[in-house]
């Protein structure tokens, strides 16, 4: 069975979305034959490279909240993360354009270091003092090795800003297509949708009935050719 997930690194509740549903999947009787996959989805595509602020700042741009409001905000959100054992920096942190990353996540997902990646991204926009975002290049370099991904490799990626952009874009028009306008945003076998940071039992549960209606295999043939089995080959008789 097949798990797609929308998110975006700039996302918190795709942080604590991934803790739930990684705690759902980790007690799901079936999970080493759940593949999961990272789609890309950016909150904001129209902000340029160098484009960083304060996220204090972006939500009260954003939202027209204050920034009591947004600092408020910040502090359930670190008290949602801590629940689910994450580290979560309530000030001080950054905004900005996660194209690039969602292009290294392309490479790490041929590389099988897709899930390594994310949660290394995750866990250093939002836990880490370091920014993601006005570091430059280096500092996601340095986060793809510790993912298990060869520095070239990575860095040739982020000096060619058409590497994996067509794959990045991709997603972001099966998002649309799929309807998700948020996310985290959740896709089992492309059968049921999960939108949001839902608690791990909700998605114990979606995994739970995704794997249950999977229909049978339907054979094709009756089973009358030969083929080798158990007890040895089939041989030819003349």
């Amino acid at each position: 069975m097949r798990v797609e997930i929308w998110t975006d690194i700039a996302c918190p509740w795709c942080y604590v979305g991934k803790a739930r549903f990684d705690k759902a999947l980790e007690a799901f009787p079936h999970r080493d034959q759940v593949e999961v996959v990272h789609r890309s989805f950016e909150l904001d595509p129209s902000l340029a490279k160098g484009d960083i602020q304060p996220v204090i700042t972006m939500l009260t741009k954003k939202y027209g909240m204050s920034q009591a409001q947004a600092q408020a905000g910040e502090e359930n959100l670190g008290a949602q993360a801590a629940a689910e054992g994450l580290d979560y920096r309530t000030r001080g942190r950054d905004n900005g354009n996660t194209f690039d990353m969602h292009r290294l996540l392309h490479l790490a997902k041929e590389q099988g270091r897709q899930d390594e990646l994310i949660q290394i991204l995750y866990r250093a926009n939002f836990a880490e003092e370091r920014s993601v975002f006005s570091e430059g290049d280096e500092r996601l370099v340095e986060l793809a090795v510790e993912a298990g991904l060869d520095a070239d490799a990575a860095r040739k990626v982020l000096t060619d800003p058409t590497a994996y952009a067509d794959e990045v874009r991709a997603d972001e028009r099966e998002a649309a297509e799929l309807g998700a306008n948020g996310v985290p945003f959740f896709v089992l076998d492309r059968k049921y949708g999960v939108s949001g940071a839902q608690p791990a039992e909700v998605f114990a549960q979606a995994l739970t009935q995704a794997w249950g209606e999977r229909p049978p295999l339907k054979l094709i043939d009756d089973g009358g050719a030969d083929a080798c089995g158990p007890d040895g080959c089939a041989v030819p008789q003349r």
